[in-house]
């Protein structure tokens, strides 16, 4: 059963071991009332803390420390305490008593757990606030660590969450010592759903060994949602099992491999699951509350190590009420969907804030919807549109997707879908094309006869053949446009706004940028209709034409819009480079301190170049479309980060645009005659195409740079009223809710949903996010992600000198070179870039980089098409290569070719 051991002797009825044993051993003692299996333990009472303390004379302290009733104070007086009682000596009296409490433990190792009076109670749990040891041997040990535990009764993080929970004076430290298991899996149990607070759920999580790591977070648990009532399995999420926590050294610190066996299965049998679901109801039951259990399983069977109340605030919200999973449409039973990150992670990359996601939802619906619109789609097919054009986006575990079939309808909107939608696989870094069968059923909208489907699609070329001949105009009017509400919205000072005001403004940015945006999406058809029959009259007038060719032939131009931070970053590096002091303070001083030391040595005129540069692009930002990300304006050390880099690839020589070598293959192969004279027409008209798209782009961007700037307004606003708890929640809100704190919509349970999704945001990062996966039917459940892939991240093994991995060539020219794998652009100097994917962010670091290479991308992505204008040889589509290469690897590019080749140290 366990008892408590006082200075003057033992105590074991109930009473006294919840007087004088503190939280835990009362909630042994009730586990042995249960009648459950609980490890032999003795609990070191209170009054032998207060012998130490009393030899210590330090008695009138801890009686000034309790009496404290302002947080501040105590705080302070806790850390007097803490370094008087860590050197204090330990009484003679004190020794005998945790002498005897060992020894009748035995020789073997034990574990020393904080067990303070107010700790385990059914109204704060002080959960991960004192001290617990593992694996302690010997009674000096002991002795040691039952003084660290008594000390952390007055760390700051205890004596924080005691006044933040009511309990200022509620210190009264005692000691569990316990028979260690010797476990090969252990964890615990919550008799209801912690996440949710749904009563009818068990949630059990189990690793493998000692459950320290679980607790510490320094391990991934299997985790499994049960029905409360039958122990059907409703969800479980299997954890990254490559290394678990064995503590070896006596504090919990050693670390040991998983069985390779082991790595990619279930920690518990269906038999031990059950049989703990029935142990955890009968605890509960007995103990008349919710319970969280501790436990673990030995060659014996289970033990259970402690239990105290569920005290926590258990959201009511189920957590699949507030995650975004797929993309929100209602699909039957048998329909599949396909999701596919593609280029959407040029955009998008890793796991994405559900503002941001619903943001780019909402934009894309609406603006593909206008589209529509634009090209005189009859009123009851646009209607149709609304059944897909609001889901082109999916969202999983924060992960954003193509919600893929539905951009094939997309596509077909405008006329040439069986081109179209191949060169929209090639635009969208699809690697899987899909199967014509499919493909040919995807209609946009359906006619109630074959007059009306032909009249309407009569109609629609018009209209889309005036938009070809006419998208100079088009897009030239837009740009006016577009710079006249930038520059008078660009121009507001933002920090003198209110919320309501920042909310008023983005609403009519957003609505009247969305309203002109649609009818510009023609642009995105018109050049995939183009780049489709360059291909084809490649084919046919050139058909040997290396695979570089048609990357290299067709490009928006030197001179285009989205380049010009490259060069402009350029520009900068030349100047550090050639004057020493400038180069000596860019690279030897902290990126966030580098603007102060510029202005302490003098250096205003290079100071003014940098503001200018921030002033023209300081909207930008690496992930510059995710809201959450700040831009260069509010974060500009960052602007170092980049320009460090660049300096180191200043004087090197930079591979020459391969346009030249395309125009002397067309001299070579095609002449001057007829057939030149059409094909250098088609290839005006996409080149010109292409800059329009990349000035849209660079449109977009600024867009988001000032949409950014008012959302902080909001997000400060909010949290300054007690909405959120801080502004950065504001990006854990949907654009739906962030509206509705302005529109009257109830807000008392944002802070519970914003809480909910912060802790699912950390699981989620530790994922494989798969580029491409299938869902069958609406159910979208954990298990079934996971048999698509969703995995925990698992060790690769490092490619082996001459493996050479092949993809897709972007822009030619040959490199050898070390290479630098990143996940922003930092620390190139000269090395080759590799990345898993990009944004238009990136661009800034293109002149610090000999190559590129992306795993996850197109040739026609915005980093890749201004890496051609740049000279950069690039390749990407190379699945799995930034988990193959390491940074450092003697790498050789071959951007025609599209190929990776890892070379030995000796190769030159």
């Amino acid at each position: 059963m366990g008892e408590v051991v006082r200075l003057l002797g033992p105590w074991s009825d109930s009473v006294d071991v919840a007087a004088y044993g503190g939280g835990k051993a009362r909630g042994l003692y009730a586990l042995g009332e249960v009648g459950v299996r609980v490890p032999e333990w003795v609990a070191l009472g209170t009054e032998v803390f207060e012998g130490f303390a009393s030899a210590a004379g330090l008695t009138g302290e801890l009686e000034g420390f309790a009496a404290l009733g302002e947080v501040e104070a105590a705080v302070v007086r806790a850390a007097e305490l803490r370094a008087a009682l860590a050197v204090a000596e330990v009484s003679e009296a004190a020794v005998a008593v945790i002498g005897e409490a060992w020894e009748r433990l035995g020789p073997e190792p034990i574990a020393v757990r904080s067990s303070m009076s107010a700790e385990d109670g059914a109204e704060a749990s002080f959960a991960g606030q004192f001290d617990s040891h593992l694996n302690v041997h010997g009674l000096e040990a002991v002795i040691a660590r039952v003084r660290d535990c008594w000390v952390s009764a007055f760390s700051e993080r205890a004596v924080r969450y005691a006044f933040a929970h009511g309990l200022s004076r509620a210190y009264a430290p005692a000691v569990v010592l316990q028979r260690l298991i010797s476990a090969r899996s252990s964890g615990v149990v919550f008799t209801r759903n912690p996440m949710t607070g749904a009563d009818d759920e068990l949630v059990i999580s189990a690793v493998y060994g000692l459950g320290e790591g679980l607790v510490s977070g320094a391990v991934d648990a299997d985790s499994m949602i049960l029905d409360r009532n039958t122990g059907a399995l409703i969800d479980i999420t299997l954890g990254d099992k490559d290394i678990r926590v064995d503590p070896g050294d006596g504090q919990g610190c050693a670390t040991v491999e998983v069985e390779a066996g082991r790595r990619g299965a279930r920690v518990l049998s269906d038999a031990e699951t059950a049989e703990l679901a029935e142990i955890a109801r009968k605890v509960e039951i007995s103990c008349g509350a919710p319970q969280d259990i501790e436990w673990a399983i030995d060659d014996t069977g289970v033990w259970l190590l402690q239990t105290r109340p569920i005290t926590a605030t258990a959201s009511t919200l189920s957590a699949r009420e507030v995650e975004l999973r797929g993309a929100g449409e209602r699909v039957g039973p048998g329909e599949t969907r396909i999701w596919d990150n593609s280029n959407i992670i040029e955009s998008f990359s890793g796991v994405t804030s559900p503002l941001t996601y619903t943001t780019a939802a909402d934009i894309y619906g609406r603006v593909y919807r206008g589209y529509a619109a634009s090209l005189g789609v009859p009123p009851e097919q646009l209607r149709q549109t609304d059944a897909w054009t609001p889901v082109l986006l999916g969202s999983f575990h924060g992960r954003v997707y193509y919600n893929l079939l539905h951009w094939y309808r997309m596509v077909g909107i405008a006329p040439g879908y069986p081109l179209n939608r191949r060169v929209l696989e090639a635009a969208l870094g699809v690697a899987e094309p899909l199967p014509a069968e499919i493909a040919k059923t995807l209609r946009p909208f359906e006619f109630d006869n074959t007059a009306a489907r032909l009249r309407s699609r009569a109609r629609t070329t018009v209209i889309y053949a005036r938009r070809l001949f006419g998208i100079d105009d088009l897009v030239e009017q837009f740009m006016t446009d577009f710079y006249r509400v930038y520059d008078e919205y660009d121009a507001v000072d933002y920090t003198a706004l209110t919320g309501e005001q920042a909310y008023r403004s983005y609403r009519t940015v957003e609505g009247d940028l969305v309203r002109r945006w649609g009818p510009l999406m023609v642009l995105d058809a018109i050049l995939l209709t183009l780049s489709g029959l360059m291909f084809v009259l490649t084919k046919l007038f050139l058909p040997k034409a290396p695979e570089w060719f048609l990357y290299a032939v067709v490009g928006p131009g030197a001179d285009v819009e989205s380049a010009e931070p490259a060069r402009a970053m350029t520009e900068l590096a030349r100047v550090v480079r050639a004057d020493p002091e400038l180069n000596d303070i860019i690279n030897s001083t902290a990126p966030e301190a580098i603007h102060d030391a510029l202005r302490a040595a003098g250096r205003t005129e290079f100071r003014a170049a940098l503001d200018d540069y921030l002033d023209r692009y300081g909207y930008r930002s690496l992930d510059e479309l995710k809201l959450e990300t700040p831009d260069l304006r509010e974060n500009p050390a960052n602007l170092f980060v980049m320009l460090r880099s660049a300096v180191g690839r200043v004087g090197d020589t930079v591979t020459a645009n391969r346009a030249g070598e395309a125009d002397a293959y067309l001299d070579a192969h095609l002449g001057h005659g007829l057939r030149r004279r059409v094909y250098e027409r088609l290839r005006a008209k996409v080149s010109r195409c292409a800059a329009h798209r990349e000035r849209l782009r660079f449109c977009r961007t600024r867009a988001f740079g000032m949409v950014k700037r008012m959302i902080r307004v909001m997000g400060r606003d909010l949290a300054a009223r007690g909405v959120i708890d801080e502004f950065e929640d504001v990006f854990q809100l949907t654009v739906e809710e962030l509206r509705g704190c302005y529109e009257g919509a109830d807000t008392d349970r944002l802070r519970e949903v914003v809480a909910v999704r912060k802790s699912l945001r950390a699981k989620d990062s530790t994922l494989v996010a798969p580029a491409r996966f299938r869902t069958v039917g609406p159910r979208l459940g954990n298990a079934e992600l996971a048999e698509q892939g969703w995995v925990p991240v698992t060790a690769t093994a490092a490619a082996t000198p001459g493996t050479m991995l092949t993809g897709t060539p972007s822009a030619a020219g040959i490199v050898e070179g070390a290479a630098v794998i990143v996940d922003e652009p930092r620390d190139v100097a000269g090395g080759i870039l590799i990345a898993y994917r990009t944004d238009p962010g990136w661009v800034a670091a293109l002149p610090s980089a000999s190559a590129l290479v992306i795993e996850r991308g197109s040739p026609l992505t915005h980093v890749a098409i201004v890496a051609r204008e740049l000279g950069v040889p690039t390749v990407v589509q190379l699945p799995g290569i930034t988990r193959q290469l390491r940074s450092g690897m003697r790498i050789r590019v071959d951007g025609a070719a599209g190929t990776v080749t890892v070379l030995s140290e000796g190769d030159q």
